[in-house]
Formats: C-alpha cells, structure tokens, sequence
C-alpha cells in the first residue's frame, strides 16, 4: 500500500500535538470566607484535637504570663501616638546598647503595630498579638538625604513611627526635620534602628533600602520588647509612654 507524503505529515501533527502537554489558563476564580469559630467546631477532628490539647495548654500557659503593668491603653495612630513612640523609643535603646553607641534614629510602621497594649497587666500573648511576624532588629547606615526622602512619605501619609527625630508637617511636607537638636544633614551618615522587613524598602520606605551599610542584631522585635518590659518591671517601673510632639501638623 502506498501511502503519499502529505498524508504522512497529516498524520504525525495529529500524533504530535495531541501528545504535546496541554497549557491551562485561569480564566475565571472565586472564594470563600471559611470562620473559624464556634461553628466550625463540629467539623474538628477529635483525636487530633486530643493529641494536641497539652501542646495547648502548654502553649496557653505561657503566653499567660505577666511580664509588666501599662498605666494606660496604647493605641498606634497618626502623626505619633503613645505606642509607636514607644516601640520606636524601645527599638532605638536596644540598637544603641547592641552597638555601643548611640543610634541616631529609629523608625517603624504604623501597620506593623497589630493591635495595642491594653491598661493593665502585660503578657507575653500581648506582645504576640501586638507583634506577630519573626522581624528581625537591624541597623542602617542611612544618608540624610535619603533620610529626607524618607521623612517626606511620612508626611505624605500623615506620619509614622520615630524616635530620635522631630518634625513637622505642613501641607503634605515634612518641615523643620531635626535629628536629635541639630537640623538634618543631607551629606551626614545617620544610624537607623529598624525592622529587616523595612531596610528591603517595604510599606514604601524604599529610602532606607538605599543604605551605605547594615548590620543584623540576631534580635527579635518581639523579643526586644518583651526583655524592656521585663527589665522595667524588675525596677518597679510601669509601662507607659506620651506624645511629645516629634510628630506635628502645622496649619
């Protein structure tokens, strides 16, 4: 039997393509919001839940812990407000001593701060909630320039989390940008206390991405906050803290 040339090639595109992995392409996706609550529990696997019930309590028991006592609710709000200028203040004391010298400025944001620290007795579970991602305490290197840039996004926003620094805002822009008593400097390299998550130039801060230097600390922010609390409570001392103004809004 003869078979011709184009009935061959008619008959390996066939055999080829339909051998050829097939490519998929979403073209359409939806979701569900899934509680997880009391109604969820029917759903509960019981001897799991058995077999991990101590590593709960476990678990439970310590974040029960009483680490210090707040004076008062610290909330996190725009331009400053009582716990951010805390946890900023807290960061820039712990670069300071791991440095042996003192940082310059610390920053943090607004919304890393997840919850407040309620009136009252602080425990571990507090800290948790307030700070519940594995950021590490870094320390930059930083130009005043840079730092400028910086502090004019936090203008841009309404403010965020500083210690060492004040300024204020007028318009939109950042004006009368002291560090420590002296005006900023665009041609000084300024220490910066602040989270590994924003030195990669995170939430928009792509100005401390553009270091000369950083170092690690091998600290936790959570840790970090919790050892202050602890040590400050050994001294009979409560939580708290204020607006003091480095952070203003100019008419």
């Amino acid at each position: 039997m003869k078979v011709n040339f184009c009935t061959l090639f008619v008959l390996f595109n066939i055999l080829f393509y339909s051998c050829s992995p097939k490519t998929w392409q979403v073209v359409e996706a939806t979701s569900v919001k899934i509680p997880i609550d009391s109604t969820t529990e029917k759903f509960a696997d019981k001897e799991y839940e058995a077999a991990l019930q101590p590593v709960k309590e476990r678990i439970d028991a310590e974040m029960a812990v009483v680490i210090g006592y707040s004076a008062e609710n610290m909330r996190s709000f725009a331009p400053e407000s009582p716990l951010s200028n805390f946890c900023a203040d807290v960061f820039r004391r712990a670069a300071s001593d791991f440095l042996h010298q003192e940082v310059d400025v610390s920053v943090v944001n607004l919304g890393g701060l997840r919850t407040e620290i309620p009136a009252g007795n602080i425990t571990i579970r507090n800290i948790y909630e307030l700070m519940p991602f594995e950021n590490e305490l870094v320390i930059l290197w930083v130009r005043g320039d840079k730092l400028i840039q910086l502090f004019q996004f936090f203008a841009s926003v309404g403010g965020e989390g500083v210690s060492g620094i004040s300024m204020k805002i007028k318009n939109g822009k950042a004006t009368q940008i002291l560090v420590g008593t002296h005006p900023i400097d665009p041609e000084k390299i300024y220490t910066v206390a602040t989270s590994d998550y924003l030195a990669e130039g995170n939430d928009q801060m792509t100005a401390l991405s553009e270091y000369e230097k950083i170092s690690g600390t091998g600290l936790k922010l959570r840790n970090v906050l919790i050892d202050f609390i602890r040590n400050e409570t050994l001294k009979g001392h409560v939580i708290q803290s204020k607006i003091d103004g480095r952070i203003s809004m100019e008419n």
